[in-house]
């Protein structure tokens, strides 16, 4: 009667940690998928400040990897200058491909000439390489808890930005 009786006592300690564990709420995964948590890194801006990607946690963020000599890369910047301005909720970080630029200046003076006011972050590192960029411009969007929503290799539009967003 002993063992009859701790045998249901343990298959009922086993069905409910199974059931536990299948209802427990489960932490993204840190990767490049739709769902994942986006990769933390810490790049130098323009104006010799660091920062990381999670600093902006509580925005929705677009990770966008470009390069000067790019010229879609150029099309979009002005859109997503844009997005940014009229959207205090999103934030635009701009990976300059450092080590395939002239120089720095070179960099900043496209931002200068474009009139951009977001954040254009120094890859010297390969941030993009970590993020398995292939093509120019590519662009991560992720949502506020710094969740990939998507991954877009090719130059947005506006509109596009605002229908990945919600806007």
């Amino acid at each position: 009667m002993w063992k009859k009786g701790m045998a249901s006592a343990v298959l009922l300690v086993l069905i409910g940690l199974f059931v536990w564990n299948l209802l427990e709420p489960k932490e993204p995964a840190i990767g490049l998928e739709k769902g994942d948590e986006a990769p933390d890194f810490q790049l130098e801006t323009l104006d010799g400040q660091t920062v990381s990607l999670s600093d902006y946690r509580g925005k929705k963020v677009l990770v966008n990897f470009w390069a000067t000599w790019c010229q879609p890369c150029r099309t979009e910047m002005p859109d997503l200058d844009a997005i940014r301005s009229e959207n205090d909720q999103v934030e635009v970080l701009a990976v300059n491909l450092t080590t395939t630029e002239k120089s720095v200046e070179h960099v900043r003076s496209f931002k200068d000439e474009l009139k951009l006011s977001f954040p254009v972050l120094l890859d010297e590192k390969g941030i993009q390489a970590r993020y398995q960029v292939l093509s120019y411009p590519t662009t991560y969007i992720l949502d506020e808890k710094g969740r990939i929503l998507s991954v877009k290799n090719q130059m947005l539009t506006k509109k596009e930005i605002e229908e990945e967003l919600d806007l």
